[in-house]
């Protein structure tokens, strides 16, 4: 007896029982389950009806209705870099023409803008234009118009492929078939963003 006591009182930890882990009843560990199946298997119900596109994930859409004339409406695509993609936007006359656009013409103004060559990270022969400055001519089988810059900045490229398959413009003027890529200054987009207005009040002026 007394050798066990010493025992003991020499080796302190013997009396020391190892941590117990806190216990867990079965409606917690089921919440839990629960709670990680949703994030694994989301309802089918709470998903979007098709996913988000390279445009929606990257860009902040912007209209410009009846920009200068009537129903010459534009978007402007604007992503997080300062970079503005321009299109044609889906209530722009031309595409109610009978036969839509049936070709694309970027030899306006002074200059053919399809001539021109950006080079180098510091954009070295890019032009920098107003926002009523023409950018191509869309024309259709009995009208054409002049698609403009919209925004005050340098041009950076005109999608060269519209000169060969104008009929991007009638099937995908909102990706494939934008017209140009323009990189304005901070300061002139500030001046001229408040212009413009969201997809969804675009949505509603046109009845979409």
């Amino acid at each position: 007896m007394t050798t066990q006591n010493a025992d003991s009182a020499a080796d302190p930890a013997a009396d020391q029982q190892p941590p117990q882990a806190p216990a867990v009843s079965y409606d917690e560990g089921y919440d839990a389950e629960k709670e990680l199946h949703k994030l694994l298997l989301p309802n089918v119900n709470d998903l979007p009806i098709s996913p988000s596109s390279a445009v929606e994930s990257n860009f902040v859409t912007y209209l410009a209705p009846d920009f200068l004339k009537p129903e010459h409406d534009q978007y402007i695509y604007r992503h997080a870099n300062g970079l503005c993609v321009i299109g044609l936007a889906a209530g722009h006359v031309a595409f109610k023409d009978e036969g839509a656009i049936t070709a694309v013409d970027f030899n306006v103004g002074k200059s053919n803008r399809s001539e021109i060559k950006v080079t180098g990270k510091r954009k070295r022969n890019a032009q920098h234009f107003e926002s009523n400055t023409a950018l191509c001519k869309v024309c259709t089988n009995n009208a054409s118009y002049i698609v403009r810059c919209c925004i005050k900045g340098s041009l950076l490229e005109v999608n060269e492929r519209l000169l060969k398959q104008p009929e991007l413009l009638n099937s995908a003027a909102d990706r494939e078939g934008y017209i140009a890529i323009i990189m304005p200054k901070p300061a002139d987009w500030q001046k001229i963003k408040d212009s413009f207005i969201s997809f969804d009040e675009y949505k509603k002026l046109r009845h979409f």
